[in-house]
């Protein structure tokens, strides 16, 4: 997969892409990526790419014209790719909210381009013409979209054959089908009286999928009972549910 970052700080990203799984990833060529200034597309010597709001206001506004000259060297510079196969996002407070579900989906892509912001905000010409869709990791503000890009790029990288050390680990986190993960234990066997489940020694990998599969359950109802009203359901996880719920009342 290929990725671009359209950022005024591309610095920024060379602890999180320099280490770890991302830094395997494009180490192995699973992931090639990209970044692009728009200061490198402006025209004045001292490469302005804001100014004041028209109708006034506080703050500054990210022209259009760095942003567009730079999404489209972007695409130039990636024109093997078809553009079906192309998604471009705007890191943006007013974005569909970032989920495991939507990793997954940006995941089927072969190249991913964000464009993350400064200032306050970006001329509206911009989202309307040159991103496919604006995405948000949460309900607050951050200085800009670098970090929110970051934290997209990591959990989409974590979907891709071959990144993760196997195959099972992405289907096993949280989230990944609507649910929080199982408990997870190592050695020692007991540590200052704290036992791990029996279950777990005992050899019998149908017992063991069961029981991760309820502790998921029961996890998922304690800490985060929203996520049971999307989740993947079968019957015999809704009858372990209204189990937990008639002990509970």
């Amino acid at each position: 997969m290929r990725i671009d970052i359209i950022t005024l700080f591309p610095e920024m990203f060379s602890g999180v892409f320099g280490d770890s799984i991302i830094k395997r990833a494009a180490d192995n060529g699973i992931l090639d990526i990209h970044f692009t200034n728009p200061r490198d597309f402006t025209d004045d010597k001292h490469h302005h790419v804001d100014d004041t709001p028209f109708g006034g206001g506080s703050g500054m506004v990210m022209m259009p014209d760095p942003a567009f000259r730079a999404m489209e060297s972007v695409e130039k510079d990636s024109e093997d790719i078809d553009s079906s196969e192309r998604h471009r996002v705007l890191l943006s407070p007013a974005g569909v909210p970032f989920t495991q579900k939507k990793a997954i989906e940006l995941a089927r892509y072969r190249q991913l381009v964000f464009l993350c912001g400064h200032y306050e905000g970006f001329d509206h010409r911009i989202e309307e013409n040159i991103v496919d869709e604006a995405i948000s990791i949460g309900d607050y503000v951050l200085t800009g979209g670098e970090l929110p890009a970051m934290v997209i790029v990591d959990a989409v990288s974590r979907m891709l054959p071959g990144v993760l050390g196997s195959p099972d680990s992405a289907p096993t986190d949280s989230f990944y089908d609507g649910l929080l993960e199982f408990p997870q234990y190592t050695r020692p066997r007991e540590y200052r009286g704290m036992c791990v489940p029996e279950v777990l020694f005992s050899g019998d990998h149908a017992r063991i999928r069961e029981w991760r599969r309820r502790e998921s359950i029961r996890r998922t109802k304690e800490l985060r009972p929203d996520l049971l009203e999307s989740a993947e359901l079968t019957a015999k996880d809704r009858l372990f549910l209204e189990e937990i719920e008639t002990k509970d009342h």
